[in-house]
């Protein structure tokens, strides 16, 4: 092995730590706390439900946003997607880990996530014609999700975590793909 292959790839490294810091992103709980805290005190949503198919549709959509918004021909794309699917692996394998070692219940998050993906995406392609705009779709799926099929305020709290994540994945990976644009300390 010669010198040059032993040297880390800038590229490399900057797509491995863009999908380290959205991998972060998708699974902080500070806007899903922030949307939490919105919900009326009256109202009869199961809010236990609700907090974790938030943090789960957070997730869904910012793998979603890499997808989208990282243009085909870029070289970067498979590695921050990869990247980010791994670390969400990752985070999985601790929840499952962390839920049986504290409940006794044995399960596979990252199952949940792909099974959750599987029902979103249904969705999608059962309503063709709302493919253009997510928006329509996914935040009724949301509250479906959630045991509210009908409840606006469900559908309206799931459309809004799709919108503002998939805004924020969008926003980073622009500023990240600016030449000038160095990863913060």
């Amino acid at each position: 092995m010669n010198a040059s292959q032993n040297e880390t790839d800038p590229a490399q490294t900057k797509a491995d730590n863009m999908a380290q810091d959205l991998c972060t992103f998708a699974i902080d709980r500070t806007d899903l706390k922030s949307l939490m805290g919105s919900i009326p005190e009256d109202h009869q949503l199961n809010l236990t439900t609700l907090e974790y198919e938030l943090s789960i549709l957070k997730i869904l959509a910012a793998g979603w946003g890499i997808s989208f918004y990282m243009a085909a021909t870029d070289p970067d794309k498979s590695v921050v997607s990869n990247s980010f699917w791994m670390g969400i692996r990752e985070i999985s394998q601790q929840i499952s880990t962390l839920t049986q070692t504290t409940t006794g219940q044995e399960i596979n998050y990252f199952d949940i996530l792909k099974n959750r993906l599987d029902a979103y995406m249904a969705v999608m392609q059962d309503n063709p014609e709302q493919a253009t705009d997510p928006t329509q779709v996914i935040g009724p799926a949301f509250a479906r999700a959630c045991g509210s099929e009908n409840d606006a305020m469900a559908i309206l709290i799931g459309t809004k975590m799709f919108t503002l994540t998939m805004g924020a994945v969008k926003e980073y990976i622009d500023n990240m793909k600016r030449p000038s644009t160095q990863r913060p300390n």
